[in-house]
């Protein structure tokens, strides 16, 4: 695994330790992000909520990246909740515009790298301008076999696991099985880290179901300052825990 960071990691530099610090037997499978405090970043440095936003773009690009070189079967990033329709509508119409602008900038990129992306959430909610460029990249992608980028668009938890619970209904069985079968995230492994940044303490509605026994990681970082140095300290905290599912240590 370290080896895919050459050329890319400087020797001897304190990213180079963090990078040294961690065990490749023990890297997370999935890691969900969280995306919290590109408003507070911008408006730190006096500017439009969308600047914050824009600078997150990039944090999100040194995940991916990083994720893929550590080989992490799975990545989902939290990018907007059924909830963030409330905000003002140029900032909601402005993380369209980016969200689009982004894919079309970094799809060839994730097919390169045999990245496979999809999006979930209700997605029919949203513009369809937008989902015919999710669609899109979904199909460009979908023969990779590499890390799995989920990003979650118009989502929330709660009602993923009551459409799941629907479609089990359907099947004349309702169990842990059948409803997993029917979330987003079919055929991915469970959460194994949840990151938020920006110091927040609560799950805002995300993966309720796939998070039962992740990790969570609460780094102060603002999202725009999250970048591979502080992935690299998150998966370092992961890995000083004690998972025992609700067991006990042998």
């Amino acid at each position: 695994m370290r080896e895919n960071f050459d050329g890319i990691v400087k020797p001897n530099t304190a990213e180079a330790k963090l990078l040294a610090a961690i065990d490749p037997a023990r890297v997370p499978q999935h890691i969900a992000v969280i995306m919290d405090g590109n408003g507070r970043w911008a408006g730190a440095r006096g500017k439009a909520r969308i600047f914050g936003h824009r600078e997150g773009s990039e944090s999100v690009r040194a995940i991916i990246d990083t994720c893929a070189r550590m080989e992490v079967k799975a990545v989902t990033l939290y990018a907007f909740s059924t909830e963030n329709w409330k905000r003002p509508k140029t900032e909601v119409s402005g993380l369209m515009s980016m969200l689009k602008r982004v894919l079309k900038r970094e799809l060839k990129t994730l097919h390169r790298n045999n990245i496979r992306f999809q999006a979930i959430g209700k997605l029919d909610g949203l513009a369809p301008d937008v989902q015919a460029e999710l669609t899109a990249a979904t199909a460009f992608t979908a023969e990779n076999t590499g890390m799995v980028l989920s990003v979650a668009l118009n989502y929330g938890g709660r009602a993923e696991i009551v459409e799941a619970a629907k479609k089990a209904a359907e099947t004349g069985e309702i169990s842990e099985e059948t409803i997993e079968q029917n979330l987003y995230t079919c055929g991915l492994p469970d959460v194994d880290l949840m990151i938020r940044t920006s110091g927040e303490f609560r799950v805002s509605n995300f993966l309720l179901w796939q998070i039962a026994y992740s990790e969570i990681y609460v780094t102060p970082t603002l999202f725009p300052d999250f970048r591979r140095p502080q992935i690299f300290e998150a998966i370092i905290d992961y890995q000083k825990r004690d998972r025992r599912y609700g067991g006990i240590k042998k």
